[in-house]
């Protein structure tokens, strides 16, 4: 298992000597070929931790014969053979065999790189359908992402979702026993599956995207490394899936979100999205994701992802006029909350309506929300301190900024709640 910590995965190998060109062979393939690798050793044997064991040995002995070897032409199929041997070695090793055992070593050998051909589905986009099945408990599917399509640890996972690391590894591993044990289907289910399936990947995708969102003041690199993991499976859905307007919304509001990412803060400090200064907003990003919600309207399948897309491209267009087109962005989550009703997004259009109406037009609107859902929830606290100090009730807001910063677990947004009750205060 050593081995495993250190050559799973590029992105979390820490080498030091970088100037070793097997090393960067190395890394350059886990980056880029590690979930290619484990769909297609995976779809043969049925069994995702073997696949995974293989592989991990296989980085193991790339890195312990390229150095004097050399680095062969084709590294990707270099691992492919290696870790399809590893399979066949364990497959034989089985203390009890069965009758199909000699099936599945002759459909293992039979193994080729055909995964590389651009005719054929990308084997990442199997294991993302299969991570997604409805046998899958929904709390382990977006981890179970992460693993096996990016090779994230799960110690690495459990820290970011604050789970303890042997509980998520359990996790984990029960799924992908059970994955084996029900004998579920690899690959890209048919069309009587496809909406369901395709939606809890996106949720997947999301929820991965937004576990790194909340947090500024992560030093130890985890949750910045997890949103690019999760725009870099965005990328792949889209680039797989070409014909889904959802897939292209959800890329280009992860985008959007990216492009604001430096501006969010100022020497450690949480700068909000309406004092942002728009200057810092990556364009880049922003042109990309402006054309791939133009794309996705030209699909006719207009969703959740491409609706928060839009809303996030009116804030952009701040950064062009100097002002937000709060009655564009009030109709938009008038009609996301009618298509996909949630809490963040009454909430959130709850802010909006402040600005449109006034805020005593938007405490209403947020009275009406089903308070048992409410009391541990703080970007409901927040919103409603903003609402009610600008409607003159000083200390009912004190009140509500107070449990706003209790119940946030980001330092810098934390000081800036606790500024702003000061600041009411004084």
């Amino acid at each position: 298992m050593a081995a495993r910590s250190r050559c799973v995965r590029s992105r979390t190998i820490r080498v030091t000597d970088t100037s070793n060109t097997s090393v960067r062979a190395a890394e350059t393939a886990a980056r880029t070929a590690y979930g290619r690798l484990i769909g297609i050793l995976a779809a043969r044997s049925g069994d995702i931790a073997s696949a995974e064991d293989a592989l991990s040995d296989a980085f193991a002995a790339a890195l312990a014969t390229w150095p004097d070897r050399g680095v062969p032409q084709a590294p990707e199929a270099w691992l492919l053979s290696a870790a399809k041997r590893n399979l066949i070695d364990r497959a034989r090793r089985k203390a009890t065999a069965t009758k199909s055992e000699p099936d599945l070593i002759s459909s293992i050998e039979d193994l080729a790189m055909d995964g590389a051909d651009p005719d054929m589905p990308d084997p990442r986009l199997g294991l993302l359908f299969l991570c997604a099945h409805p046998a899958i408990d929904f709390r382990v599917r977006t981890p179970l992402m992460l693993q096996t399509v990016l090779g994230v640890s799960a110690e690495r996972i459990a820290s970011v979702y604050m789970i303890n690391p042997k509980a998520m590894s359990g996790r984990l591993v029960r799924a992908k026993s059970k994955i084996k044990a029900a004998g579920i289907p690899f690959g890209i289910p048919g069309p009587e599956a496809w909406t369901d399936r395709l939606d809890a990947v996106l949720a997947a995708v999301y929820g991965a995207y937004t576990a790194s969102w909340g947090d500024m003041a992560d030093t130890s690199g985890k949750l910045e490394t997890l949103h690019s993991e999760a725009e870099w499976i965005a990328r792949l859905l889209v680039q797989q899936l070409p014909d889904s307007g959802e897939c292209k919304g959800l890329l280009a509001l992860i985008l959007f979100c990216e492009a604001r990412r430096s501006a969010r803060t100022h020497h450690d400090a949480y700068i909000p999205l309406r004092d942002q200064d728009t200057s810092l907003w990556d364009s880049e990003l922003v042109g990309e994701a402006q054309r791939l919600l133009r794309g996705a309207a030209s699909n006719l399948d207009g969703g959740r992802y491409q609706l928060e897309a839009a809303i996030q491209s009116v804030h952009a267009l701040r950064a062009v006029t100097g002002e937000t087109d709060w009655a564009s962005l009030l109709k938009l989550y008038d009609v996301l909350l009618a298509t996909t009703p949630s809490l963040g997004a009454a909430i959130a259009r709850a802010a909006v309506l402040a600005e449109v109406d006034g805020p005593h037009i938007a405490l209403a609107a947020l009275d009406e929300l089903p308070a048992d859902r409410l009391a541990s929830h703080g970007p409901y606290h927040a919103t409603l301190a903003h609402c009610l100090a600008n409607g003159g009730h000083t200390e009912a807001a004190l009140t509500a900024y107070k449990r706003a910063a209790e119940l946030t677990p980001d330092a810098a947004v934390r000081d800036w709640l606790d500024a702003k009750a000061r600041q009411l205060r004084s």
